[in-house]
């Protein structure tokens, strides 16, 4: 544990927009510091890329670690299962606490409505946003496709642009792309004649810092296993 029993925070990427974000956090915080080694989390906020050695490096200290780079593949998300046999890890497409108790509530309302009732994910970006759609629209999606009982390969539709009528029971996205926006997603249940709104919108990255610091604060001193936020949540 870091000085004045303080939770160390050991991040990768600590010079990128998230970096700096979670370090302003910390800094008014007297519960957590940012270290720049021996920290008692790390936290990965980088490139698919890069998740490898960082993971490595985890592991190699026996230190938990909250992974928030989004665009992994299957083979990415197979080390970070294969690094939780060893330490505690997280993944966590937002961070938000917000954006995760949606997640919960995307779900209830999936199973709770029939097929009937169409389900649109709507989300907006800043112009340098790489990975489309978002980590947290591909979350929210697969929380839809959990609660129906089936997964989101099986319902999602990217591309409308060959036509045709909507398939009842898929999970559509919408993606827009601009200007400095933080995050904002809505999921839209569309019924016959009454349609039911569920969403969350980020007037700052400090809120993604913040949910960040409380999920490492968590995870401190967390045994081997893949966790969620929703954990962090208690939900």
């Amino acid at each position: 544990m870091a000085g004045g029993g303080k939770i160390g925070i050991q991040l990768f990427g600590a010079s990128g927009r998230m970096g700096r974000a979670i370090a302003r956090e910390a800094a008014g915080r007297d519960d957590v510091v940012v270290v720049g080694e021996g920290g008692d989390v790390f936290v990965d906020f980088t490139a698919p890329d890069a998740l490898e050695a960082n993971l490595a490096v985890a592991v190699a200290a026996g230190k938990p670690i909250l992974v928030g780079t989004t665009g992994l593949d299957d083979a990415q998300r197979g080390l970070m299962e294969r690094a939780a046999e060893k330490v505690a890890v997280i993944h966590a497409p937002n961070t938000s606490l917000g954006v995760n108790l949606l997640r919960h509530l995307v779900e209830e309302a999936a199973a709770r409505l029939g097929t009937e009732w169409d389900i649109e994910i709507v989300e907006m970006h800043h112009r340098l946003k790489r990975d489309a759609p978002s980590g947290t629209a591909l979350m929210l999606g697969a929380a839809a496709a959990k609660g129906r009982g089936r997964t989101l390969p099986e319902l999602a539709r990217f591309d409308r642009t060959q036509g045709g009528e909507r398939k009842e029971g898929s999970v559509g996205f919408a993606v827009l792309r601009g200007g400095s926006v933080a995050g904002e997603h809505q999921v839209i249940f569309a019924g016959e004649g009454e349609r039911l709104e569920l969403g969350h919108r980020a007037d700052s990255r400090l809120v993604f810092a913040r949910g960040a610091v409380a999920a490492a604060l968590w995870l401190a001193g967390k045994p081997a296993g893949r966790y969620a936020m929703s954990d962090v949540l208690g939900l």
